[in-house]
């Protein structure tokens, strides 16, 4: 297998070795704007090979977005339905939505916006559980995973983007389950709260 590596304890110091880019950093030459959009901005970058070669690179440019994982009264995860059009199809996931111009350095602010826009609840607090990126191939988009804590309905919630259809959802962790077997969820954020879901049950 070609640079096959032996496998070797993560140590801190191993992975700070590991990390370090100078062996495989890819320098731009040059960029290409291709579209500019209201989420995504794309071009092609021509970059410098670390053996010397040329290659070219298709970016997505994305402001990063945010993923809630709220349980209402009955312990059951609040869940929206909606149809995906790159999908052709509708799927259920948790709320999410993507950071807004002047909440980049507070995405748990965008949280707490798209779970009272997408649900009509509202959280008393929110506690960050991790930071992914999704497709880091090709886009530098980086989701926000918060698990809302003390969640209440809201008699006036704030009201729904204009160009989104949803229904709201509560399931339970079996019907949850059911919903990923039968890819009615088949997002990876939704799966990954179903897994912290699977984690918490395990630890009561």
């Amino acid at each position: 297998m070609k640079n096959e590596k032996k496998a070797v304890m993560i140590t801190k110091k191993a992975g700070e070795d590991m990390l370090n880019n100078e062996q495989f950093e890819e320098k731009t030459i040059s960029r290409k704007e291709i579209y500019s959009g209201k989420i995504i901005d794309v071009a092609v970058d021509e970059v410098r090979l670390p053996d010397g070669g040329t290659s070219k690179r298709e970016l997505v440019f994305h402001p990063g977005g945010v993923g809630i994982i709220a349980f209402d009264e009955q312990d059951r995860l609040l869940l929206v339905k909606q149809f995906r059009k790159p999908l052709e199809k509708v799927i259920l996931e948790i709320p999410a939505g993507k950071i807004d111009p002047g909440e980049g350095q507070n995405p748990e602010m965008t949280a707490a916006r798209e779970l009272e826009e997408e649900t009509g609840y509202r959280a008393k607090s929110l506690s960050h559980l991790t930071s992914m990126y999704l497709s880091p191939g090709f886009a530098n988009e980086v989701l926000h995973i918060y698990h809302a804590q003390g969640v209440e309905k809201v008699e006036n919630p704030l009201a729904q983007d204009e160009d989104e259809v949803l229904e709201l959802y509560h399931l339970t962790l079996e019907e949850a389950q059911q919903a990923m077997k039968d890819q009615l969820i088949c997002d990876a954020k939704t799966i990954y709260a179903i897994q912290y879901w699977e984690l918490l049950t395990k630890g009561k």
